[in-house]
């Protein structure tokens, strides 16, 4: 089984256009988003309505919670007071752009989505989260301790966890051995559809790849794949720098930053 999962398009219609382009001739068998719809560009019902009309199951990220329930705080952590000034600008706008029908849906899209698998003889779960289980707005970067890391998936009942929030796609094993044996935990965050903050401006999302044989007692028998895709960066460059939202928004889409 083949399940393509998304995030963090942030109102970036040329990438989700892109996107859908991509992951549909890759033919996978599930799809769902992980959040962010809306922030820091211009289509933000656009973005909605693209995937709405699909049904994507999708949950909310802290920028659709915010934007959700009309409020000036995205939930985001600026570092310096230029990304703040830049952010209220976002969000402000966002407000003003976003219909009454796209807030309501973002209003209810649920925080988490779980996934379990009856294979071998025993569960094998998939916990989809935004930011962590515990809060919407919270960083996971790779670099957390590990034992924080494993902590965090097994207060979740989490075999396998994947979220957003970043930008920043990894993959990591972590190892929940008991006397049983091994078992085996991945984290992988998923990366972003439409602000890439790893270097490469092409968007990302990711395909896992489960089968007959998947088990939390082998590390390998879940696949990650990570793809990246190219889309027409200088239009959403544009856009931004057409709008009111700060010129800084258009150098981080070129630069992937």
């Amino acid at each position: 089984m083949k399940i393509a999962l998304f995030s963090d398009i942030h109102a970036n219609l040329p990438a989700l256009e892109a996107f859908f382009k991509d992951v549909e001739a890759r033919k996978p068998d599930a799809i769902y988003c992980l959040g962010d719809l809306v922030g820091y560009n211009i289509w933000p019902n656009e973005v909605i309505n693209e995937i709405r009309k699909r049904g994507i199951p999708t949950i909310a990220g802290n920028y659709d919670f915010g934007i959700g329930r009309h409020s000036d705080d995205c939930g985001c952590a600026y570092k310096t007071d230029d990304e703040k000034a830049n952010g209220a600008v976002s969000i402000s706008l966002t407000n003003e752009i976003v219909k009454a029908e796209e807030r309501a849906y973002l209003r209810t899209l649920p925080a988490h989505i779980k996934i379990e698998f009856q294979l071998n003889n025993d569960k094998l779960n998939l916990l989809l989260v935004h930011g962590s289980p515990r809060r919407i707005n919270e960083y996971l970067f790779e670099d957390r301790e590990e034992k924080s890391m494993l902590r965090i998936l097994q207060d979740a009942d989490a075999d396998n966890m994947c979220f957003g929030h970043t930008h920043k796609p990894y993959h990591r094993i972590l190892n929940d051995s008991k006397e049983g044996g091994d078992h085996f935990r991945h984290a992988v965050n998923i990366g972003s559809v439409g602000k890439p903050k790893d270097g490469n401006p092409k968007g990302g999302y990711v395909l896992l790849h489960v089968n007959e044989h998947s088990s939390a007692g082998d590390k390998n028998s879940l696949r990650v794949e990570f793809i990246r895709f190219d889309y027409d960066i200088e239009k959403a460059a544009k856009a931004v720098e057409e709008s009111r939202l700060p010129n800084a928004y258009a150098e981080s889409l070129r630069k992937g930053v």
